[in-house]
């Protein structure tokens, strides 16, 4: 049994560019589909987040919408609920990588909030890299990789072939044109080489020891890739 870390956002709103509060949280599928997936595989999850604060669902990954059907947003709710290591999160400035066989940060748009600019997380990116431990990162879980940067400045992705969520996504979801500045957008500025799939088909990329997927549907795939890079 390996132990894996799930970094996620504490964040329950991100804001705008008018500067309104947009209700957010990380999106609940991309924590149980690759939690579920790591459980049942034998491995340990251990959840971390800035200042250890428990972490917020966005409501709209729980609505029968996003679900398909009330039946299966109750099922996750409980699911959500019954996940012991969301309860008891550790402090970002408590986690040593060499504790763990590899590490996924889920999305949601709350890490546009705050993993963006957490230096800490941006620390512990680059070393995982560095250690060439798997790291799996989802949907706006890319956000975090803004704030990896190298002691001259050099952001620690230039050059990594990745995916994230797309500006296509984030136009059909209805906030791009809210919102303070684009991931996909971002991620090309800083020198990575940014691949999409479909808008909401599964799609990885996987480039050295960086997983990334562009969107929910890609939970499960990418958890699946990183269960055979922990072998």
């Amino acid at each position: 049994m390996a132990k894996i870390l799930f970094v996620m956002t504490g964040a329950d709103h991100w804001t705008l560019a008018d500067g309104s509060k947009h209700p957010t949280g990380y999106w609940a599928e991309e924590f149980l589909t690759p939690y579920r997936a790591f459980t049942a595989a034998g491995h340990e999850v251990v959840v971390a987040t800035p200042g250890g604060v428990r972490p917020t669902a966005d409501a709209g990954s729980l609505s029968a919408g996003a679900l398909g059907g009330e039946e299966n947003a109750a099922e996750a709710a409980a699911a959500i609920a019954a996940a012991e290591p969301l309860r008891h999160p550790v402090a970002l400035t408590d986690v040593d990588p060499a504790d763990y066989a590899a590490v996924f940060y889920p999305g949601g748009h709350g890490p546009m909030e705050d993993l963006a600019v957490d230096a800490d997380s941006g620390r512990l990116l680059t070393a995982v890299l560095d250690a060439g431990l798997p790291l799996g990162v989802v949907c706006h879980g890319p956000a975090a990789l803004l704030a990896a940067v190298r002691p001259d400045g050099t952001p620690t992705v230039a050059g990594y072939r990745l995916t994230g969520f797309s500006n296509t996504e984030e136009r059909l979801a209805g906030l791009a044109d809210r919102a303070p500045w684009l991931l996909e957008d971002r991620l090309v500025a800083l020198g990575a080489d940014y691949a999409a799939g479909e808008p909401w088909a599964p799609y990885t990329v996987t480039d050295r020891n960086l997983y990334t997927g562009q969107n929910p549907a890609s939970s499960g795939p990418l958890a699946e890739e990183l269960l055979k890079a922990i072998g």
